[in-house]
């Protein structure tokens, strides 16, 4: 699938509105450590038209537009409605379901996880057929990606500093694997000692913390979005397959059922698990019966969605 560029122009409110709509459904996956926003994206359609987007800020015609303080036409040139409205579904989604998945994630893990699970494994077989022509390069980057994943989620949480500075290079870094399909940025956080942290800013509204963050994950979002956009239009099929490799070792983490081989506690007393095994169900009770059925909803909502996308999308000319 190539970049579609749209006019500004043609899109309607209730466009946007289901952009917004779109940004919800990522920003719910981000706050749940083992999802990205990135898969959310490129199941519902818009990876690549918001990585084009991302990019623009820092083209040549935009920076030289600033400079001289054309601001009408910088917005002419920038998808800002699109990131406007796909920002406000995410922030939407992060401040009203940050307390509800925190709570469920403790009080439910395998429900949560099961949902997911099947969301995930969908979105692979959907995101497959957006490689034209698989390869021994293509298939050798599917493994690439399937491996660093695999190995990236398993990887130990440690305890870092709650400094601005390091707040600040959090963003950058989690913004960077949220933006990465399979790759979670609230994983990334839970790596680097910060999940609790920044929900707890979440959910406590510190604002000066989150601002901190937000400059990083501004930054890092840009920044990355350059080399995204450029691997995209140079090597898209090699790309793809790295991006569906991601996903498929990131199922180690999403698994819904696991055994806690040990835990340490943070600053505040919580226990964090450190080393997990994924195990099967030790019985088969109405709680498995119910996970099972959440992941076949999540398998079947990435289906109708993509349906949905292709129905809609242009013939070819």
């Amino acid at each position: 699938m190539m970049i579609k560029e749209k006019k500004q122009t043609s899109r309607t409110l209730a466009d946007y509105a289901g952009i917004a709509a779109r940004g919800f459904a990522m920003g719910a996956a981000d706050v749940v450590p083992g999802v990205s926003g990135g898969t959310m994206a490129f199941i519902l359609g818009i990876y690549e038209e918001l990585i084009e987007s991302l990019r623009q800020p820092l083209s040549l015609k935009i920076i030289r537009l600033a400079l001289n303080f054309k601001i009408k036409e910088v917005l002419q040139a920038v998808n800002w409605q699109f990131l406007g409205s796909l920002g406000i579904g995410i922030l939407a989604a992060i401040f009203t379901l940050a307390s509800f998945l925190e709570s469920a994630l403790v009080n439910y893990p395998a429900l949560v996880w099961s949902f997911f699970f099947g969301l995930v494994v969908a979105s692979i077989f959907t995101v497959i057929k957006r490689v034209k022509r698989w390869g021994l390069l293509t298939y050798a980057a599917a493994i690439v990606g399937t491996i660093a994943a695999y190995i990236t989620v398993g990887l130990v949480p440690i305890q870092t500093p709650e400094d601005a500075w390091f707040i600040f290079l959090s963003g950058v870094i989690a913004i960077c694997a949220m933006i990465l399909p399979g790759i979670s940025g609230s994983f990334i956080l839970v790596l680097l000692g910060k999940y609790q942290y920044i929900l707890s800013a979440v959910t406590n509204r510190d604002f000066l913390t989150l601002i901190i963050f937000s400059l990083g994950c501004g930054i890092g979002l840009v920044t990355f979005a350059q080399v995204l956009g450029w691997l995209f239009k140079r090597y898209h099929d090699v790309t793809v397959a790295v991006l569906i490799g991601l996903m498929v070792g990131s199922l180690r983490k999403i698994w819904p059922w696991k055994e806690t081989l040990s835990t340490i506690l943070d600053r505040h007393g919580a226990e964090i698990p450190v080393e997990q095994v994924n195990i099967l169900p030790p019985v088969f009770d109405a709680q498995v019966a119910i996970a099972l059925v959440l992941a076949l909803v999540g398998f079947a909502v990435v289906f109708l969605l993509d349906t949905i996308a292709s129905r809609r999308e242009p013939a070819p000319a």
